[in-house]
């Protein structure tokens, strides 16, 4: 019997949050690879914010997923079966497979289908601090956010994929971190289990007032996840030639109405800071130095990778928007096959 293939194709471009109503979910068979191609077993998902901004019409740093194709995903698998000399039977490879439980890759070169090594860490952790999250957080810091030995560094959305690596690789180069998170809970493990220095709650508690108790000599480097009013607050709080790292915007993505910009942003006239934006493409060249790097961290102790994993591909809509409800607990990993 053929092997059948489950598939979440995108339906409709979402108002606000996405629905049921904007996805498809079909089957079809699973083709066999002609010369040089490749078909992988998907056996793990990475679900990001970012994914939000891809079902979008418009301009961006990436073209959206069309009307009827496979939502597009960066994910862990296993080669099924290859007619491409460079891959075969039984590998563990990381590529953009979708959201889907086979993958028939035409191009791996296209599809950046690299093979992975389980020695490093497990899949989930190559889906988040070996990552695309962990390579994010790691060039987005270092490189634009430039942190010095006693810098004071924030980050928002501190218990999430890209959060937890950029506070931990802040501490690690001698910064005083400080994150922002919601909810008790996920404030006592940045805290307790990744070592930053102090968590704000934005849920239980006042961003402003705790910028001031937290952050007395000012913000040196701001990593921004959520945009919105937290942005706004770390700006009123930022040194003189600080660096303000765009990220993502969390807070935003789902919006029924524009944008809403950073109304304070002449602050950055003000403390002659820069703000930034980056996107994690343009160090694909360097992700190896990244892996090496964070690999090691994690061998010697000193750097802890959480995921949240929910099973099953047919509970992909509802688990995505976890993301924008905040239920989730660590980098969301959605588990397709053992």
């Amino acid at each position: 019997m053929a092997l059948q293939n489950r598939q979440y194709r995108l339906a409709a471009r979402p108002v606000g949050m996405a629905k049921a109503s904007d996805w498809s979910f079909t089957t079809e068979a699973v083709a066999d690879p002609a010369d040089g191609q490749v078909l992988v077993k998907v056996l793990q998902l990475s679900l990001d914010p970012a994914m939000r901004g891809w079902m979008n019409e418009g301009r961006s740093y990436i073209q959206p997923v069309g009307i009827g194709e496979v939502m597009r995903a960066i994910g862990i698998g296993k080669v099924h079966a290859s007619r491409n000399p460079a891959f075969a039977a039984g590998e563990l490879v990381a590529g953009g497979f979708g959201i889907q439980e086979y993958c028939l890759v035409e191009d791996p070169k296209k599809a950046a289908l690299r093979k992975i090594d389980p020695r490093l860490g497990a899949p989930a952790q190559w889906l988040n601090a070996l990552g695309m999250p962990g390579m994010t957080a790691y060039f987005g810091l270092l490189e634009v956010g430039q942190p010095k030995e006693g810098d004071t560094v924030v980050v928002s959305g501190a218990a999430g994929a890209v959060g937890q690596t950029v506070g931990q690789v802040a501490r690690i180069k001698g910064c005083r971190v400080v994150g922002i998170a919601g909810g008790k809970a996920k404030c006592d493990f940045v805290v307790n289990e990744l070592k930053f220095d102090a968590c704000i709650d934005y849920k239980g508690g006042n961003v402003r007032d705790g910028l001031k108790q937290h952050c007395p000599k000012g913000v040196d480097v701001y990593f921004d996840n959520v945009g919105g009013e937290i942005l706004d607050t770390v700006l009123t709080r930022i040194n003189k030639h600080a660096r303000i790292v765009i990220c993502g915007a969390i807070s935003q993505y789902n919006n029924t109405t524009p944008v809403k910009g950073p109304s304070n942003y002449m602050m950055l006239l003000v403390a002659r800071a820069r703000m930034q934006g980056m996107v994690v493409f343009d160090y694909a060249d360097r992700y190896g130095e990244a892996v090496t790097q964070i690999a090691q961290w994690m061998k010697e102790g000193k750097f802890l990778s959480r995921e949240d994993i929910v099973p099953g591909i047919e509970n992909f809509p509802e688990t995505m928007n976890k993301l924008f409800s905040g239920e989730n607990f660590g980098k969301l990993v959605l588990k397709v096959a053992d």
